[in-house]
C-alpha cells in the first residue's frame, strides 16, 4: 500500500494505491498519526489505485475521522466498484460521503 498525503490548513488529501489490508492498515495509522488530525476540517481519499480495503483498514479511517474536528467531513472520491461496494455492505457510507 501506498498514501500520498498532502495537507493545506484544515484539508487533508490522501491518495491510496494498492491495498489497505490488515499488513497495511499499520502503515497508514502510523503514517496518520504524524499530522494534527485534531485540527482538520475535511479528509478527502482518492481511492482510484486502491485495489481493496478490508475493515482492519477501515478502523483506519474511522479513527482518523474520530480524530477530526468537531463537524469535520470524510469524503471518498473515485472508488471502484469492489471498493464502494465494501463501504456499502458495512455502512460506511453513511458514515463518510461517497462520491
Amino acid at each position: 500500500m501506498k498514501a500520498d498525503i498532502q495537507v493545506k490548513g484544515e484539508h487533508m488529501t490522501i491518495a491510496l494505491e494498492g491495498r489497505l489490508d490488515t499488513l497495511t492498515a499499520p502503515e497508514l495509522q502510523k503514517e496518520l498519526e504524524g499530522y494534527k488530525l485534531g485540527e482538520l476540517s475535511e479528509i478527502v481519499l482518492d481511492l482510484s489505485k486502491l485495489e481493496y480495503i478490508s475493515s482492519a483498514g477501515l478502523r483506519v479511517l474511522l479513527a482518523a475521522f474520530r480524530s477530526m474536528k468537531m463537524g469535520g467531513v470524510m469524503r471518498i472520491t473515485n472508488a471502484n466498484d469492489i471498493t464502494k461496494k465494501v463501504f456499502e455492505v458495512t455502512g460506511f457510507n453513511e458514515i463518510f460521503t461517497i462520491e
